[in-house]
């Protein structure tokens, strides 16, 4: 069949109808191709960061970092492909070259790689192990290339454009089908660059020449989809964080050309001209890059589930992060949370209650049995629920046998005849009445809704808005098992612990020394008084109707901020920065000259050894976020020593805690100076400043 012929056929093969019978629904706007429908259905899949800077415990390598401290001794790619296919997830994409510019496979094309590492003699090439451990794990195989290179003495100048595309040849060449292929979008800025040490700006959107690039790429892998933040528009977006979630509304559409901005990104645009769908990217503990001191930060239980709600339930996929351990292996940390995870959504999803109900509407297209509402739950993705040709306001009743309890509701459209429901309301009959339970946007792929549970006798679907006649060809409920949230726990500047609970049913329980807390002991009331030192939380959410206790969470508290004193201007305002509080913050002086500085009294000599920076949490607060900083130490606020000094990488799309730690000193003043944030002129922003005392 002609290539054209197929392209006008395709949405209709896939919903197994003609297109030339009249009563089929005719495609409404852009439209996935084959690729992109494909990798929707995939929904969850695995990143996996591992590279030179793992054993420098860097975020991003500067491209200088000795070959020979490569040296994963235990190494087991078949144990990442394992822990993939238990936890669920469909494929891996692995990061085969990450900004330092060291490479995973033994490259032609340059020297720093693992060919020239002492480990297994220079003959490694673990793109090749993964790849291999994949296929035989039935997973999907994807590769990242960085296009920023921040080892290659060429980098900003057209030579390098040759030697990105000659490795990118080589990944998509010599290691099978790749299902998708990932270029960050961080590109240019201060790096080794073969000896230069410098910083090299160019244009993301036109330096790769990326129509070219991609041309070479759908020629060597036909199948693929393409990601890409840092230039041309590509067949996935990036949603504009990678805290794991996408927009409420999300729809898989965007300008075909033009700069987009992050609201776009995050929503997606209702009219846009392109089918360009969203992958949420995020990792299993706050960094890509592993680093010991987040051992106890790997998320948890009830952190994952939102994320898969807020991902996969919102037309979105998830790719979810693993940081490989120097030694060449996944934290068993990782692995349990991956698979608890796991777990836990086949718990969810385990009994669809639709299979003793009936679904029935009022609008049914041309009242053709084929498009009745009982396709929208006969578990056959192929059929689906339609109405009348202008109808954009309709109704689907479920009737259950008996009282049903139910607190999930999946619902999927036809995305190859394009995305339509703009807007719906679902309703449950309880004891006569109806309630209700959800008022939501957008559909698209896949919507999961949860909500309190309720036991009604009937569930009702009213399409409220759509941009043509909506069609429905999944409808699920479910009631899953209640998952409870660890309390957030947090201490202020006068050393009072705070906890705060996820839901109000909750009991709260805590200890100070860290030992496991339990039912009917410490009572959480009032803010817990400590002595100001040093203190190990743990806390723990407790449903006294279900006896039901939530994992524990943590939180280690170095010395207590009460006798700072916070020196700089507008000193009043600062003071949100050691208050405990992560949602307050302040802003230094707009017209101040820089760099700006935030210096503080402690109050007394202290033994310093690190400290930690959170940004401003406000998601528009961006600009203010602080990517290169120093910082000093004195003891009598005159003459400073600077102890710390660098980048905060990848802040900007991962705006948490960022721990610097430097060799122990004594003093009683602290100076961080703000060298540069992301909107250049930008007044830095701070949500919390602290230190690790030895």
């Amino acid at each position: 069949m002609p290539k054209f012929l197929f392209s006008m056929l395709w949405p209709c093969l896939l919903a197994g109808f003609c297109c030339f019978s009249q009563s089929t629904p005719q495609p409404i706007g852009p439209l996935p191709n084959e690729n992109q429908v494909r990798w929707q259905k995939m929904e969850y899949y695995a990143f996996i960061h591992f590279s030179i800077n793992t054993y420098t415990d860097m975020a991003w390598g500067f491209g200088n970092e000795d070959p020979r401290l490569f040296n994963p001794e235990k190494i087991d790619c078949r144990q990442w492909a394992r822990i993939c296919k238990q936890a669920g997830m469909k494929g891996i994409i692995f990061t085969a070259k990450h900004h330092s510019g060291f490479c995973l496979w033994p490259s032609q094309y340059t020297e720093y790689s693992v060919k020239n590492v002492p480990w297994q003699n220079g003959k490694a090439d673990i793109v090749r192990q993964l790849a291999n451990a994949c296929k035989e794990y039935g997973l999907k195989f994807g590769v990242y290339l960085s296009p920023w290179d921040r080892n290659h003495p060429d980098y900003g100048k057209p030579e390098y454009i040759t030697y990105f595309r000659n490795q990118l040849t080589e990944l998509l060449t010599n290691y099978g089908e790749i299902f998708e292929v990932w270029f960050d979008g961080a590109n240019g800025g201060d790096g080794y660059y073969g000896g230069a040490n410098e910083t090299r700006k160019i244009d993301a959107r036109t330096y790769y020449d990326w129509p070219a690039t991609y041309k070479l790429v759908r020629k060597l892998q036909p199948k693929i989809v393409i990601w890409n933040d840092g230039g041309e528009r590509a067949d996935l977006r990036w949603v504009g964080t990678e805290a794991g979630y996408v927009g409420q509304t999300n729809w898989s559409l965007l300008p075909a050309t033009g700069d987009v901005s992050e609201k776009m990104l995050h929503h997606g645009v209702e009219d846009g001209n392109a089918w360009v769908p969203g992958e949420v990217n995020t990792s299993i503990r706050p960094e890509w890059f592993y680093h010991p001191r987040e051992d106890k930060k790997v998320k948890t239980l009830p952190e994952l589930m939102d994320i898969y709600y807020h991902s996969i339930g919102r037309n979105a996929t998830l790719l979810l992060n693993f940081p490989v351990m120097p030694n060449g292996l996944i934290h068993e940390k990782d692995q349990k949370a991956a698979l608890d995870f796991a777990q836990a959504i086949k718990e969810a999803f385990a009994v669809n209650l639709t299979g003793k109900a009936q679904a029935k509407s009022t609008n049914i297209r041309e009242n053709n049995p084929a498009f009745d509402a009982s396709k929208a739950i006969d578990t056959d993705p192929e059929s689906y629920w339609a109405t009348n040709e202008k109808t954009t306001h309709a109704p689907l009743t479920l009737t259950f046998s008996q009282p049903t309890a139910f607190n999930r509701l999946i619902l999927q459209e036809p995305i190859a005849l394009g995305q339509r429901v703009k807007s719906f309301v679902v309703e449950a009959l309880v004891n006569g009445q109806w309630k209700e339970i959800a008022k939501e946007t957008t559909i698209g792929y896949k919507r999961i809704l949860r909500f309190p549970t309720v036991e009604a006798t009937q569930l009702k679907l009213t399409i409220d808005d759509a941009k043509a006649c909506p069609l429905i060809s999944n409808l699920e409920v479910y009631k899953a098992p209640l998952i409870l949230t660890p309390p957030i726990i947090t201490r202020d500047q006068m050393g009072n612990v705070h906890l705060r609970a996820g839901d109000s049913e909750s009991e709260l329980y805590y200890t100070l020394d860290g030992s496991k807390p339990m039912p009917g002991k410490n009572k959480y009331t009032t803010p817990v008084k400590t002595n100001g030192g040093k203190a190990a939380v743990k806390a723990i959410a407790y449903n006294p109707s279900t006896k039901q206790s939530s994992l524990a969470s943590e939180e280690r508290f170095d010395i207590a901020r009460t006798a700072w004193k916070i020196l700089s201007s507008d000193a009043q305002q600062a003071y949100q920065v050691v208050d405990g509080n992560p949602a307050t913050s302040w802003h230094g002086d707009k017209s101040a000259q820089r760099p700006a500085d935030l210096v503080i009294d402690l109050g007394k000599e202290e033994y310093l050894q690190g400290f930690s920076y959170l940004p401003d949490q406000n998601w528009w607060a961006d600009a203010s976020i602080i990517t290169r900083y120093q910082f000093e130490v004195s003891a009598d606020n005159k003459s400073w020593k600077r102890v710390s000094e660098g980048e905060f990488s990848n802040i900007r799309n991962n705006p948490f805690w960022q721990t610097k730690t430097f060799e122990p000193i004594k003093a009683r003043y602290i100076r961080l100076r703000a060298l540069k944030t992301v909107g250049e002129g930008s007044a830095p922003g701070y949500a919390e400043i602290d230190l690790i005392t030895r």
